[in-house]
């Protein structure tokens, strides 16, 4: 009957877990919350709030410039952009400012629900954090450090900023937020629109080198060549006020009016082929990692330079382009020479193309030739035409971008060596469950294993890795739901991700007793200060089963409370989970505010005379994943038809009260420590192997020798 009420009562938690998930999709995202007024108070004069712009969630920020007034940038919410959930499920919001050239003005917190920095680290490291935003570009490529070294270091094209300690996850979530919302306002309205990330673009191989001939060069689409008559010149311009402008062109409609070759000469294979030695030395001395090097040949009565170009500026005639986006280059200044007979007697210039400029080696080229008329003498009404050629670099000269590597890619690749020794742990954990008679054959080697992997758990897994599963995961999950979010945030902690995989796998083998009995940091330091206590001899309470069944509900309604609040407000789910010590022991090591301690502390106190009290009676993780664990395909603890009748060794023996009168497991108690498997296959303390024992012994009687 009892039994019965039991699983009552868990359908019924799960109908309102599955109820609590659907009103999670029905309730509205998050938006902006920023106005007019709001923005001045944190902009204030000189600068001006401008209106919002009708298409995008943008606010133009001004200044008076004398009588006029110029734009200095836009300002706007991450969440209206790139609203990635962090690890409250909730993404922070912040407040972006660029300007004009895609530099950031300023970054700062509006508003977020991170665990770590609430009641944790506290919110003066992430202010920290977003502060260094200032003055780096959009077009540098940003890498976040572990270990703080006092602020932006710039590398060239590479800027590094300081991360967060204990929160390296969070601060790569905001980093997303930051770049990924700042692009979609620069595509929109800078004119980044087809600009490549600087991360996600292919690259030069500048150890590979090979000799090619000028003519295969050109085949191969290495070199560009242009060739333009006068007439092909007149006609581009045929039926426009440019008609008929060039007395010469119209003179000598079939002589050359302009020709030009052109190259990447920072490709080794290009550039050593074409240029001198002395002058591939002198080009490769001017570039910055990542940089190229556009090679003009040019020649013809119009040449690529006006007459009023300046040494070391932007070209007036040429104009590169790249998915229909101008990429800018300047002029290195260079006096260089030709090893090649096609180009002698060409003038030549090159050009350097930063490598913040976004330039994709995969994506071919266009070089145009601008050729430009006038007509009218005070007020000149001037024409153009463009004339190009396009580039094409083959890919054994380029190592191809990898997708995503600026986000959660990133800290899996870091983190490779962490992974496999969390893989290697859980596969010794997997093997070990699965042929568990060989593991309990010796009890006292079982008790080291099981003693060393929860050493491993704490040490490695907790305190090293920050592996330690949480409530704040499900909320998280639930908040990202209701917001209509994906769950890539998870990705951003490959721990969480891997050991929620393998925890998966075991609730549909075993239950949620590998979890809370071999994997969770905390669980295993409660079991040890338990132990410790044990041998100490401390006083042990026993607490009467009637009760224990009682309290056991507790973990329970602490579970559903903490759940239901997502519904009812953020800031109510962000107190609510701290019922787990979690942050406090594991992700913070009691580097925290006192009564955040004092609470940790007092129920690691308590497991030291109430066996794992908190998991047992408190824990609501442990209470979702007891939920969960109701779709276990085994019962896989051994039984003997005695267990209970009249057998009670086990019942008596389990410290978690998770053996029934008739010798049936309670699973969902169950924390898989197989203290009753020990007993169930030792001849010396399972009962009715004993008794079998003394059944099977045979007594020898000899007849008495007469005297």
């Amino acid at each position: 009957m009892a039994c019965s009420r039991w699983r009552r009562r868990q359908r019924a938690l799960a109908a309102a877990l599955a109820w609590l998930l659907l009103a999670a999709l029905a309730l509205p995202a998050l938006a902006g919350v920023m106005t007019k007024e709001a923005l001045a108070r944190r902009f204030p004069s000189p600068l001006m709030v401008g209106e919002k712009d009708a298409a995008l969630p943008i606010w133009p920020l001004l200044r008076q410039n004398a009588t006029a007034i110029e734009l200095v940038g836009y300002a706007f919410e991450s969440v209206d952009f790139a609203p990635v959930p962090g690890f409250s499920g909730t993404p922070v919001n912040l407040l972006v400012a660029i300007d004009p050239k895609g530099s950031f003005l300023d970054v700062q917190v509006l508003s977020h629900h991170e665990p770590v920095f609430l009641e944790g680290l506290g919110e003066a490291p992430m202010f920290r954090f977003v502060e260094q935003y200032r003055g780096l570009s959009l077009t540098q490529s940003v890498a976040i450090d572990t270990a703080p070294r006092g602020g932006p270091r710039n590398e060239g094209s590479l800027v590094h900023i300081d991360g967060v300690a204990k929160a390296t996850a969070s601060v790569r979530i905001m980093n997303q937020s930051v770049l990924a919302s700042a692009l979609k306002v620069a595509r929109a309205r800078l004119g980044f629109a087809g600009a490549a990330d600087p991360d996600q673009i292919a690259r030069l191989r500048p150890d590979v080198f090979e000799r090619i001939g000028f003519d295969d060069m050109r085949r191969e689409g290495m070199v560009g060549h242009v060739i333009l008559s006068n007439r092909q010149v007149e006609a581009a311009f045929a039926g426009s006020a440019g008609e008929g402008l060039d007395p010469e062109a119209l003179a000598k409609p079939d002589e050359p009016a302009s020709e030009f070759y052109m190259a990447l000469a920072s490709v080794p294979s290009i550039g050593r082929n074409l240029l001198t030695p002395a002058s591939w030395t002198r080009l490769s001395d001017r570039l910055e990692p990542r940089d190229h090097a556009l090679l003009v040949a040019y020649g013809g009565r119009y040449g690529v330079l006006g007459g009023d170009f300046v040494a070391g500026t932007a070209p007036d005639r040429l104009l590169l382009k790249q998915n229909g986006l101008a990429i800018e280059m300047r002029d290195l200044d260079l006096d260089l020479k030709s090893a090649e007979p096609a180009l002698r007697g060409k003038s030549l210039r090159v050009f350097r193309i930063i490598g913040q400029s976004g330039l994709d080696l995969a994506q071919p080229l266009d070089l145009a030739l601008v050729v430009k008329r006038a007509k009218g003498i005070i007020y000149p009404e001037r024409i153009n035409r463009e004339f190009s050629s396009a580039l094409r670099l083959p890919a054994r000269f380029y190592d191809a971008p990898v997708a995503n590597d600026k986000g959660w890619v990133a800290i899996w690749r870091q983190r490779w060596a962490e992974l496999a020794l969390l893989a290697a742990g859980l596969a010794v954990l997997a093997v070990a469950l699965a042929r568990q008679r060989a593991l309990v054959a010796n009890p006292r080697r079982f008790a080291w294993f099981r003693q060393g992997y929860l050493l491993f758990t704490l040490l490695f897994i907790g305190w090293y890795a920050q592996g330690q599963l949480s409530i704040v995961n499900l909320t998280g999950a639930l908040q990202a739901l209701r917001d209509g979010r994906g769950l890539e945030f998870f990705l951003y902690d490959p721990m969480t991700v891997s050991l929620w995989a393998f925890v998966f796998v075991s609730l549909l083998v075993w239950g949620r007793g590998t979890f809370c009995g071999w994997l969770c940091p905390f669980g295993a330091l409660q079991e040890f200060i338990g132990k410790l206590a044990q041998r100490l001899r401390l006083p042990q309470l026993t607490i009467r089963r009637h009760w224990d069944a009682r309290l056991k509900l507790l973990k329970y309604l602490v579970l559903a409370s903490i759940l239901g609040s997502v519904f009812v407000s953020a800031e109510l789910a962000d107190k609510l989970v701290e019922a787990e010590p979690f942050k406090t022991a594991i992700t913070l090591n009691f580097v925290r505010s006192w009564p955040f301690v004092l609470y940790a502390g007092a129920l690691l106190a308590a497991s030291a005379v109430v066996y794992k009290s908190f998991c047992r009676y408190l824990c609501p993780f442990g209470a979702g994943l007891a939920i969960l664990g109701r779709i276990r395909l085994l019962d896989w603890l051994p039984r003997r038809r005695e267990c209970g009748k009249p057998c009670q060794t086990c019942r008596h023996r389990c410290e978690y009260e998770a053996i029934r009168p008739d010798g049936g497991i309670r699973y969902e108690d169950c924390f898989q420590c197989m203290d009753c498997v020990v007993i169930h296959q030792s001849d010396d303390l399972c009962a009715p192997l004993i008794l079998e024992k003394k059944r099977a012994r045979v007594v020898v009687i000899h007849a008495a020798t007469p005297s």
